[in-house]
């Protein structure tokens, strides 16, 4: 067994977030990006957020945001880690005083060459899609990801991890960590319970 860490992002409920809590997410991710349909209000995360047990890591996921929303989030959210999605710069990742992990959109093996400015606590390696910031359902050459591991960080993966292939996609990159949205939901926004007890089971069983 693998001690993977599995990370489920797009939370909208109290209920999704029990359910994913239930069957063994590590951290659980809420939307604050403008564009996602996944997004929620500051009252909503803290709503969610008061209802999960201490050891859950929470995640708040932004691209391009303003400091002070940032700010914001972290005061009313209990955030405990900050997740970039956009073209935020090393120095604008490295203001808010947690921890944080840049998110990068995997085209091929050049899109690594940007990685080793950010220092960041982990890294984030998600499909490229133009256009589109990430929570796309699509997936990437996995071993681009077991390459990340040299920049001596932990590697989530990410982009298209379903309950059926995220044991292929863990024997194949060896990421710290797994993180999933898409491919547990019924919809945009609402999680499937099942689905997420598969996947966690799949990625620590890889």
């Amino acid at each position: 067994m693998v001690d993977i860490k599995v990370k489920i992002c797009g939370i909208t409920s109290v209920e999704d977030a029990a359910a994913a809590v239930g069957a063994g997410a590590d951290a659980l991710g809420l939307m604050f990006c403008p564009a996602s349909p996944r997004r929620i209000s500051l009252e909503t995360a803290q709503t969610i957020e008061r209802s999960l047990p201490d050891f859950v890591i929470r995640v708040g996921v932004f691209a391009d945001p303003a400091p002070e929303d940032v700010f914001s989030a972290l005061r009313q959210c209990g955030l405990n880690l900050l997740q970039f999605h956009g073209h935020e710069t090393p120095e604008f990742c490295r203001q808010f005083g947690v921890m944080t992990m840049k998110a990068f959109r995997i085209r091929d093996a050049q899109s690594l060459h940007e990685i080793p400015n950010y220092t960041t606590d982990a890294f984030l390696l998600d499909s490229y899609t133009p256009g589109l910031a990430g929570g796309t359902g699509e997936t990437f050459n996995w071993e681009l990801a077991a390459e990340a591991r040299r920049f001596g960080k932990p590697v989530f993966l990410a982009g298209g991890l379903t309950p059926e292939n995220v044991a292929g996609a863990v024997r194949k990159a060896r990421p710290f960590g797994v993180d999933v949205s898409t491919g547990v939901e019924q919809s945009p926004g609402k999680k499937d319970a099942a689905k997420m007890r598969a996947f966690i089971a799949a990625a620590r069983s890889a």
